[in-house]
């Protein structure tokens, strides 16, 4: 059975919010609400993918640019597709997407206890950056 990789659309939310929220590692909060979603797909047209075998998602990844840097967030993989190139394939389609759009970096953010996750990206290639801290300031009323 052939996994393909497609363009994620709102169409894919359901099955990508259910992946996720199944998938160790993925913090989740009101920002992967479908309203936000959708804001954030149309906003970054074309760049966040799914995979899927016989037309179900067995992988999700959210793709995104501000004009200098790229960003992936949740990329997940169901357990019975991991370790079979899905991951990196999502990876691959992203970043070619951002290099398309002249894009030349592009940076993850990795929950700090997620092993496995942190495995997966040393193994394809990242490397971690402990120059960094990230901070977050919430800007709601």
């Amino acid at each position: 059975m052939a996994v393909t990789v497609r363009e994620f659309t709102m169409k894919h939310y359901d099955a990508a919010i259910a992946l996720w929220k199944a998938s160790e590692g993925i913090g989740l909060s009101q920002a992967d609400s479908a309203p936000n979603i959708e804001r954030f797909l149309c906003h970054n047209r074309g760049l966040s993918c799914v995979a899927e075998e016989e037309g179900r998602l067995v992988g999700a990844v959210l793709c995104g640019q501000d004009g200098r840097r790229g960003f992936l967030h949740h990329l997940a993989v169901s357990p019975s597709h991991r370790r079979r190139g899905v991951g990196k394939a999502l990876v691959d389609r992203c970043l070619a997407s951002l290099a398309g759009e002249g894009i030349r970096k592009c940076h993850i953010f990795v929950i700090a206890d997620n092993e496995e996750g942190k495995r997966f990206w040393r193994r394809t290639g990242w490397e971690e950056r402990t120059t960094l801290v990230v901070m977050s300031h919430d800007v709601s009323p």
